[in-house]
């Protein structure tokens, strides 16, 4: 008997010791159990002080199985004694393990040679968070359980798609050879490195991409500015098929555009002006700046009409206005096609130059200013190293783009699908993650069949994506917030990976059920996950800080009680190791 117990408050029993702590192991986070009448009450040793041992009640054992949770606390007769070690798998453990049910995520710190594990449904078919401080062993950590998802002899996990975003580059390395562990599973790799041979380029097809992606890929800011970029994919639909009425409809466009100018009231200069940038950068063969006027006797370009006499008129005001009137095209009927047209970023910046005209920008100052931010943006994407990335060389509808993602080069499924996303600035690459989350949650919440294919989105430097942006005053929500919302329902799950939870949304954050929590040393970030995580406890938040590399904390819907977690070393390791200062600096003499 390990001892009596002389008080209870609150959640803690305390248990006056019987035996000399001198001459016995270390009792800290060892686990006890209560013998009371019919009842097995099982707690942890959170602290020894003068001889108490300070107890947490975690739960009880009922029929041979621990259940989680005291209502009832023991008696202060109950017999206290440590667990036996054969039954500590049945607290912290996997007490029946079975390959396609559990997963071994390491061993025990506390109990030699004791593995812990996780029910895999219990654990991925929810969101989760893997936080901690820089060099706390977060990516090895996450390489070890993804190799462990694999590394299966009687089943094969073959249906499985974990999208990882990879903020460094570092998981290619503890994937890429995963087929030699298992065979019949795949990897796929991503890369923003134009000159990586060992990837495929990312590439996305810009057809695919609707109002909400290109918003944010131009880094749209008002609400005032969405109509401009509906329009804009309107028109770049109707102007890929060149025919009279592709003309026609440019033509009633630059018409309109060009009498709202003429009637706006503004000086014959200012007017003048106007007209000629409009038709300098947007023509068609039968209306620009060369277009012929008629009038009887003689015939000129329409640039002339636009001269201003010596009283400061534009003499052929009249003229000007009934000519543009007749390009007018109020019974124009042209219905947009059924399907989605392919084009190109030099196709959308030519129609966003006609959307711009079609909305009026040059009646108002405001619409001006929001909208010609807006052309910039795409201007400068257009011409930069970046619009590779929406370049594509055969049509491809969005289910099409999505299952050519999870298919490896010899045609089977690919399980692991990486996107190296070093190689791009934060806000693009913030971009990408956003754009390709929402591409595969609609994909699932369209599906037919819901949850028939899980999607497991795994972002690595998560605080750099998942913020409290504004997208939902932009656009009414934020995809990973709706994701941590409504992905388990569609079979949609986020996995969080971040060295700065503070940064990260406090929606999606909150939305997590299970966690992992390597060793943290910022205050702000100990805070704030004391204040955002449900049912985190003072003695969790005390080890955070003494965590050694590659251990953790792991509690959730997943795990029975919060246990601490020693990761095996993965095979291969991802490229995350910090710099080797001492080799670098000194060379032998």
């Amino acid at each position: 008997m390990l001892g009596y117990i002389a008080g209870i408050e609150e959640n803690f029993a305390f248990l006056r010791l019987a035996i000399d702590v001198t001459k016995c192991e270390s009792l800290i986070n060892m686990h006890v159990v209560m013998n009371d009448v019919k009842r097995q009450i099982i707690g942890e040793i959170i602290d020894v002080k003068e001889g108490v041992a300070k107890i947490n009640l975690l739960g009880e054992i009922v029929n041979g199985r621990f259940i989680y949770g005291v209502i009832v606390k023991p008696s202060f007769n109950a017999e206290v004694s440590l667990i036996s070690k054969d039954k500590i798998p049945m607290i912290i453990g996997v007490a029946d393990y079975k390959e396609n049910v559990d997963l071994y995520l390491g061993t025990s710190p506390i109990y030699a040679g004791v593995k812990i594990g996780v029910n895999i449904n219990d654990f991925f078919s929810n969101h989760f968070a893997i936080l901690g401080s820089t060099g706390s062993g977060k990516s090895c950590g996450v390489a070890r359980i993804i190799q462990n998802i694999f590394d299966k002899h009687e089943y094969v996990p073959y249906r499985a798609s974990l999208f990882i975003f990879d903020a460094y580059g570092e998981y290619h390395s503890a994937f890429k050879d995963i087929s030699k562990l298992n065979p019949d599973i795949s990897f796929k790799a991503y890369t923003t490195n134009l000159h990586f041979s060992e990837a495929d380029v990312l590439r996305i097809p810009l057809w695919l991409l609707g109002v909400d992606d290109i918003a944010i890929l131009l880094g749209a800011e008002k609400p005032s500015q969405l109509p401009i970029i509906e329009k804009a994919l309107q028109l770049v639909k109707i102007f890929k098929v060149e025919n009279d009425d592709t003309i026609k409809y440019k033509n009633d466009i630059i018409a309109r555009c060009l009498l709202d100018i003429l009637a706006s009231g503004r000086s014959s200069s200012q007017i003048r002006d106007q007209i000629v940038s409009v038709l300098s950068y947007h023509n068609t063969p039968e209306l620009n700046l060369e277009t012929p006027v008629f009038q009887p006797g003689y015939t000129r370009p329409l640039k002339q009409c636009l001269l201003i006499d010596a009283s400061g008129k534009i003499r052929d005001m009249e003229l000007l206005t009934n000519f543009i009137g007749n390009y007018l095209q109020d019974d124009l009927d042209y219905n947009l096609p059924d399907s989605e047209v392919e084009y190109t970023l030099d196709d959308l910046e030519k129609a966003f130059d006609f959307a711009l005209i079609s909305e009026g920008v040059f009646n108002s100052g405001k619409v001006y200013d929001e909208s010609i931010a807006l052309k910039v943006r795409l201007h400068a994407l257009v011409n930069s190293d970046y619009s590779q990335y929406f370049t594509y060389d055969h049509y491809i509808t969005k289910e099409q783009y999505i299952k050519e993602l999870m298919t490896s080069h010899d045609g089977r499924k690919a399980q692991i699908i990486n996107f190296n996303i070093n190689y791009v600035d934060d806000r693009f690459a913030k971009n990408i993650t956003k754009i390709y989350s929402k591409m595969l949650f609609d994909y699932a919440k369209d599906a037919d069949k819901k949850v028939s294919l899980p999607f497991h989105i795994i972002l690595e430097e998560a605080h750099r994506y998942v913020q409290n942006d504004n997208d939902v005053n932009l656009l009414g929500y934020n995809i990973f917030e709706r994701i941590t919302k409504e992905g388990r329902k569609y079979g949609v799950l986020l996995g969080l990976i971040s060295q700065r939870p503070s940064e990260l949304s406090a929606t999606s954050l909150s939305q997590c059920s299970n966690f992992l929590i390597f060793k943290m040393m910022h205050p702000v970030d100990v805070e704030y996950i004391r204040a955002m995580i449900p049912n985190i406890t003072n003695e969790i938040v005390k080890r955070l800080r003494i965590l050694q590399p590659g251990n953790c904390v792991a509690f959730g819907n997943g795990f029975k009680v919060p246990v601490m977690i020693k990761m095996d070393m993965p095979y291969p390791a991802p490229s995350s190791s910090s710099c080797d200062i001492s080799k670098i600096w000194f060379i032998e003499k």
